[in-house]
């Protein structure tokens, strides 16, 4: 009775609703119907993604396992980690830092291979939480699936803070226009290697698989001693 009921029961469903129980548990609840309150990990990356996750969501393993990656280190060692930036308008600008040891501000993130230089995504989001904490130094922790790390350093930087600052602004501008119109148009493409990976890389691009091989010849046919260009 009991191998019976263990052979019918989808183990790996378990396991995702786990990781979705501890992801809802540490990370920052968003309220999508709150558009004055913007979120630091919205603003720093595709903003047509963010979009997305907030109009019409999917949700991936690859985004579940960084969010409970970076929630864990936040419930067990840090002691204040949500921050905020209070702009005009009523619009604040919320984000989370993983750690603060030392008044340094550390964020951790999976990846499969080390990167020769921080992703710019981290850069800006390490950057703001900076600005967020008052502190100087920050460092972005890259860890593998095989659990080697690597890290980079980096200092406070105004710029790039206020870049983070426009592109929220810019965020909270779609949204407003959503709001008022279901159908307006969504942000524009922002063309990177993240795209690959995206979820909704169909709803920007075509279709992953194709039926068919496209080739050169078969674009342009096959050039002969009679064909002229």
């Amino acid at each position: 009775m009991g191998g019976s009921d263990a052979g019918d029961r989808d183990y790996k469903q378990v396991v995702r609703d786990a990781i979705d129980s501890i992801g809802e548990d540490v990370s920052l609840k968003i309220d999508t119907k709150d558009i004055n309150t913007i979120y630091l990990y919205e603003a720093t990356k595709c903003l047509r993604r963010s979009f997305y996750d907030r109009i019409d969501p999917l949700e991936t393993e690859h985004t579940q396992f960084n969010k409970v990656l970076g929630g864990l280190f936040r419930k067990m060692k840090s002691q204040s980690s949500t921050g905020k930036y209070d702009m005009t308008g009523g619009l604040t600008l919320k984000g989370q830092v993983d750690m603060i040891k030392d008044d340094v501000v550390m964020i951790f993130r999976s990846i499969d291979k080390f990167p020769e230089n921080p992703m710019p995504a981290d850069m800006l989001y390490v950057n703001a939480c900076m600005w967020m904490f008052d502190k100087i130094e920050g460092i972005i922790v890259y860890i593998t699936p095989d659990g080697k790390e690597d890290s980079f350093v980096t200092n406070r930087n105004q710029k790039m803070f206020e870049e983070v600052v426009r592109r929220t602004k810019i965020f909270h501008d779609l949204l407003e226009k959503n709001n008022a119109d279901p159908k307006a148009k969504p942000p524009i493409i922002e063309p990177s290697l993240d795209c690959l990976d995206c979820q909704y890389y169909e709803r920007c691009y075509i279709k992953k698989k194709t039926g068919k091989t496209i080739t050169i010849s078969s674009l342009f046919g096959k050039f002969g001693k009679e064909d002229t260009i």
